[in-house]
């Protein structure tokens, strides 16, 4: 049994117990009641808040909707206004109406909003094509003509090492003109603006090339140097500059013919190759000469000097083509789309590339006329162009690359034509020389060096500074077949400029050994145009020695020596023989006085009358001789003082030497009483009188 107190222990517990159950279940009831009451209501917020949340999503997309509606009215200020000054704005604002397009496109594409927007749109579009134009116009300068300069010039004429760079648009509105051109690609879906922007840059890029040479014309007049007399102030930062080399620049035959006659022959080699034309005759031909080129051209020192001013220019030009033309694509492909490029570069360089191109043929077209009418001297100016375009044509290459095929074969068509017309030229002047007329009164009278003569040495001459040029012409017409040169075929390849050095320079000997060749069978014929032998020898004579001293004086010798080893020793060869034929015109002198043409007297015996006066007629023969010829020879000329005292001092020797033997014989012989009458010189007069041979001044 259950002990009463433990009994009621339990029961107490237990109705606690109870107790608890019975709160618990109060409790959880009353939270049945509350849940059943909240539920609903947080149900019905969430409802509220959701309605809440579109009601501002519906007031939001309407606000955005409405706001389309008010993008014309906004904008339109700021579009009519046009965006200079204000582009960020104004792209912003064009922004704004194209997704108002595209809303009423999408949206509502027959509302009258539509076309306002639409219109709105393309004027802002103009506007901004306006501004690029306008940005392009106003800061688009051409380059200065000292500023190209100085890029041509590069390194080699600098002496501080310094990058030039060409800033043809301010770093501002460069970044401007680039974010209009990438709006009008993207958005405009125009492309008018590239038309504008080669229009433009083709502009200033000829007019640049144009004030260049417009630059060395004024240049030339002012100062004779190609560099304005403001550059000092103006380049103060520039490093010192060495004087410019003018490439290919050379003298015509005529300014050369000037200067001729200003120079001895005499002189160690290497001085000048310029030979007087010494004698009263010479001055007057080379008056004449430039009194006649001076009425047809001007002064010949001021047309030569404008000739050289045009080629300068022209090889200047073309140099600043090539590295404008870079500079430009440099410019153009910051601002013109990627696949446009190549097109657009091509249209912009077409005016300036044209314009070298015209100026060229122009002058192929002069050098045509030129061999016309045997002015091959003008011919030259062609060389040292070829040369530079040749030189030039690798950077015009690369430049070009992706243009059209007909803008790529601009130069070397160029370069064909002028390879072409320099052949001929080369061709005809050979052909002139031999074939030019033998007229008296063209002939020199005393004898000295024949303008021919002068003429064909100067030209050759000139050829000596573009060898590879000239012998690159020659080549270029397949001139091997007709100078029997054999081709080998290491020296040639498929292109007909690309001979080998070797293979030029062996064509360019041939072909002067033909000149001389010509030349020497042409002088052969002129000097049959004189009556007296003696003044025919001395013509050959004079020329001879002024072609070989000329060639020894220059290149050309070792350039003749390639295909013809004895030229040198030919020549002095024909010299000698003049020499000879010259002192023959002595015998009717000397032979009065020939010890095998007198009689033997013996001493202490009395002269006949017969013996008498043929001793009389002896001296007289000799005296009227001596006079006659040194009459004559004295109006001679032999320009060369070495030869002329050399001929001179001969000639003296053997005069002298026979006229002693014959007084030494005779003077003391009593043939006449008036001794005086027949011995009217002494033998060192005789020696005097041949001395001053040669020289009208004496």
């Amino acid at each position: 049994m259950i002990p009463p107190q433990e009994a009621s222990a339990r029961r107490r517990e237990i109705e606690d117990k109870l107790k608890q159950v019975s709160i618990l279940s109060s409790f959880e009831s009353r939270l049945m009641k509350l849940e059943n009451s909240i539920i609903p209501v947080h149900k019905q917020t969430e409802n509220l808040q959701r309605l809440q949340e579109n009601v501002e999503k519906t007031l939001s997309c309407l606000d955005h909707v409405i706001s389309y509606y008010h993008v014309a009215t906004d904008t339109e200020k700021i579009i009519r206004e046009g965006p200079t000054g204000r582009l960020e704005e104004y792209l912003g604002s064009m922004a704004k109406i194209q997704k108002a397009v595209e809303y009423f496109q999408d949206n509502s594409p027959d509302s009258p909003e539509l076309n306002k927007v639409k219109l709105l749109f393309e004027r802002g579009k103009e506007s901004l094509e306006s501004e690029f134009r306008s940005l392009m116009t106003r800061h688009s300068k051409i380059v200065s003509p000292v500023l190209i300069l100085d890029l041509i010039s590069g390194d080699d004429e600098l002496e501080v090492q310094e990058d030039i760079a060409l800033e043809h648009l301010p770093e501002s509105v460069l970044q401007d003109v680039v974010r209009i051109s990438r709006w009008l690609v993207e958005y405009g879906r125009n492309q008018d603006f590239m038309n504008v922007y080669y229009q433009i840059r083709s502009s200033q890029l000829d007019r640049s090339i144009k004030g260049l040479k417009e630059h060395f014309r004024k240049s030339s007049s002012s100062s004779g140097v190609p560099y304005s007399p403001a550059i000092p102030n103006k380049r103060k930062d520039t490093p010192t500059k060495k004087p410019v080399k003018r490439p290919g620049t050379i003298r015509k035959a005529q300014n050369l013919l000037k200067q001729y006659s200003q120079h001895g022959l005499d002189g160690k080699k290497g001085g000048s190759n310029l030979i007087p034309l010494e004698g009263h005759e010479h001055d007057f031909r080379v008056k004449h000469l430039s009194e006649a080129l001076n009425d047809k051209h001007g002064p010949l020192a001021g047309r030569d000097d404008m000739l050289d001013v045009e080629t300068d220019a022209y090889i200047h030009c073309v140099s600043a083509f090539v590295k404008l033309a870079q500079s430009e694509y440099q410019l153009l492909t910051d601002i013109i789309p990627e696949h446009h490029q190549k097109k657009t570069f091509d249209s912009l360089i077409q005016d300036a590339l044209d314009g070298l191109m015209i100026e060229g043929e122009n002058i192929v077209s002069a050098a045509r006329k030129a061999i016309i009418r045997h002015d091959f001297s003008t011919v030259l100016t062609v060389f040292p162009i070829l040369r530079h375009l040749k030189q030039t044509k690798p950077e015009f290459d690369q430049v070009l690359q992706g243009t059209a095929a007909s803008t790529k074969n601009k130069l070397p068509s160029l370069i064909t034509s002028m390879e072409t017309i320099g052949a001929k030229a080369l061709e005809d002047f050979a052909d002139n020389i031999k074939n030019d007329p033998d007229k008296e009164y063209n002939m020199p009278k005393d004898g000295t060096v024949h303008e021919l003569t002068s003429n064909a040495i100067l030209f050759l001459q000139q050829l000596l500074d573009f060898q590879e040029t000239a012998g690159a012409m020659l080549a270029s017409q397949v001139l091997g077949d007709t100078y029997n040169i054999p081709l080998d075929p290491r020296e040639t390849s498929s292109s007909a400029t690309s001979y080998s050095s070797e293979f030029s320079k062996r064509l360019l000997s041939t072909y002067i050994c033909k000149v001389l060749g010509n030349l020497q069978l042409n002088l052969l014929s002129k000097s049959k145009v004189y009556e007296d032998p003696a003044l025919s020898a001395i013509f050959l004579h004079n020329n001879y020695n002024y072609i070989l001293k000329s060639l020894e004086k220059s290149e050309l010798i070792q350039l003749v020596a390639v295909t013809q080893k004895t030229a040198e020793s030919s020549y002095r060869e024909h010299i000698q023989q003049q020499i000879q034929t010259y002192q023959r015109s002595w015998l009717k002198v000397t032979d009065y006085i020939a010890e095998k043409n007198l009689p033997v007297f013996q001493p202490g015996v009395k002269l006949r009358d017969k013996e008498r006066q043929m001793i009389k007629e002896r001296f007289k023969g000799f005296n009227d001789g001596l006079e006659e010829l040194c009459k004559i020879q004295k109006a001679w000329a032999i320009p060369d003082t070495e030869q002329r005292d050399k001929i001179r001092q001969a000639q003296k020797n053997i005069v002298k030497e026979a006229y002693r033997a014959f007084l030494h014989r005779y003077g003391s012989v009593p043939f006449t009483k008036n001794p005086e009458k027949y011995i009217k010189y002494r033998v060192e007069q005789v020696g005097d009188m041949i001395d001053r041979l040669f020289d009208t001044s004496a």
